[in-house]
């Protein structure tokens, strides 16, 4: 909860409100400037490594600084240089008097900028993955437990065959594992942009290596590795290609359109009185009407669903725009649409997870439905018996009694159904999860 200091400015509701902890760490300043650090050390290690006068001691005060950040300090040199970067390089310098003249040797601000938001978008989705597979599994769970409770389909919302309750839980199923893979091609598609110079051209460090293109290409591989990535984008200009943050927060926005379906779905059945998402003994539904049992976590998630989707112009528009080997508009579009997919993403995750913990099913009123529109399903066996008759005049003698019309229309989806079911279950599921299985007892506490 934010001290009375905090009530006069304005906050976003995805830090303040609903986000976890550790999405919020993920983009905050705090682990911004400290990876910022690291990535200075990574660079003098690799440096000195490589033959550069650069001594034991300057490293060693580098790391043990690495997390001692004056915040005012740098705050108060921005101030003055109009320039992050530089300002943070002060900062360090100033608590690493001996280090101070090999701090961000040769490099350009977009070494630690580009470098630490690539960290930071793999990070997040490491974060959003086990969360993910999370909702999967307690779908799963759902599914196989109702995957033979038989309940009306509706097409166009409009009472079409029999289903269960169970094989319309994989319909949303279906679309998650989507979005794990996509997710995970996404997380190891990125790659790390290394030591590349001010143009993508590494001509600074050539330039302290005496014209040594090997030592300048090892430098690269040393740092990239340091950082944790398997390769670097070998072409770059100032900037990686910002369309990598198109690919990012494609499959972000695609995640949001997965869980908007989800929870609509959940919203019209909690109207049919069919399924309600979890309601706590002392919730409210509304404050003039007490009855009223609102599906506020399926609307959460909607409602933070669009913004979400709603981001992918921002990366977009910023990618087609980038003039040469770049322009720096989109510096403060970038700070804003990063952080708050994942951030977006997150709590969306999170909700959904309660949701489907809880999830509450009302078979009476299920099968009243059927019951209700049983008699109208029942025309498609007829149709069905009288184009055989037509087809096969001479051979066929139409016949059929009230059983054969209603019997059938309520065995032989939910056989189908049931088996759709379990196939699913072993062939998509189950091997899905197993990468995931020392995450799945994690529970969410759902700030409402």
């Amino acid at each position: 909860m934010a001290g009375a200091e905090d009530m006069n400015k304005y906050r976003s509701p995805l830090v303040s409100r609903y986000t976890s902890e550790e999405m919020s760490y993920n983009f905050s300043d705090k682990k911004k400037f400290i990876t910022w650090r690291k990535l200075w050390i990574f660079l003098a290690k690799a440096e000195k490594a490589l033959g550069l006068p650069i001594t034991d001691a300057q490293i060693a005060e580098m790391e043990s600084h690495a997390e001692d950040i004056d915040f005012a300090m740098a705050a108060e040199e921005e101030r003055k240089l109009r320039h992050d970067v530089m300002a943070h390089v002060h900062t360090f310098a100033h608590c690493c008097p001996t280090a101070a003249p090999i701090i961000h040797l040769g490099a350009t601000s977009c070494y630690v900028g580009d470098n630490t938001d690539l960290i930071a978008l793999r990070d997040g989705f490491n974060i959003l993955l086990p969360k993910l597979a999370r909702v999967i599994d307690r779908l799963a769970n759902f599914l196989e437990e109702y995957a033979d409770l038989p309940t009306l389909g509706f097409t166009h919302f409009q009472p079409a065959q029999l289903t269960t309750v169970g094989k319309r839980a994989c319909l949303w199923l279906q679309d998650l594992v989507m979005d794990v893979r996509n997710l995970e091609r996404a997380r190891d598609n990125l790659r790390f942009r290394g030591v590349k110079g001010t143009t993508g051209t590494q001509a600074s460090f050539l330039q302290l290596f005496q014209g040594d293109h090997d030592k300048v290409e090892e430098l690269d591989k040393m740092v990239t590795e340091m950082a944790g990535f398997k390769k670097a984008y070998l072409v770059t200009g100032q900037t990686y290609s910002r369309k990598v943050d198109i690919d990012c927060m494609s499959t972000l926005a695609d995640l949001g359109a997965s869980v908007y379906k989800i929870c609509t779905d959940i919203h019209l059945l909690a109207n049919l009185k069919e399924i309600e998402e979890p309601f706590e003994k002392e919730q409210i539904g509304s404050s003039a009407m007490p009855y009223k049992r609102n599906p506020m976590r399926a609307e959460r998630c909607c409602s933070l669903a669009r913004h979400l989707i709603t981001l992918i112009a921002d990366p977009l528009q910023t990618a087609s725009v980038q003039w040469l080997e770049r322009t720096l508009d989109d510096s403060a579009n970038r700070r804003t649409f990063l952080p708050e997919s994942f951030l977006a993403a997150d709590i969306i995750l999170s909700t959904l997870q309660n949701i489907t913990e809880g999830l509450v099913v009302y078979p009476k009123v299920i099968e009243t439905r059927i019951h209700n529109d049983l008699p109208f399903m029942a025309t498609e066996n007829i149709i069905m018996v009288m184009n055989n008759c037509f087809i096969y005049l001479k051979d066929f003698e139409f016949s059929l009694t009230t059983d054969e019309c209603f019997q059938p229309s309520c065995s032989s989806p939910i056989t189908a159904a049931v088996s759709v079911v379990k196939t699913f279950l072993a062939e998509e599921i189950r091997p899905l999860l197993e990468p995931y299985k020392a995450n799945m007892d994690v529970k969410v506490e759902l700030v409402l």
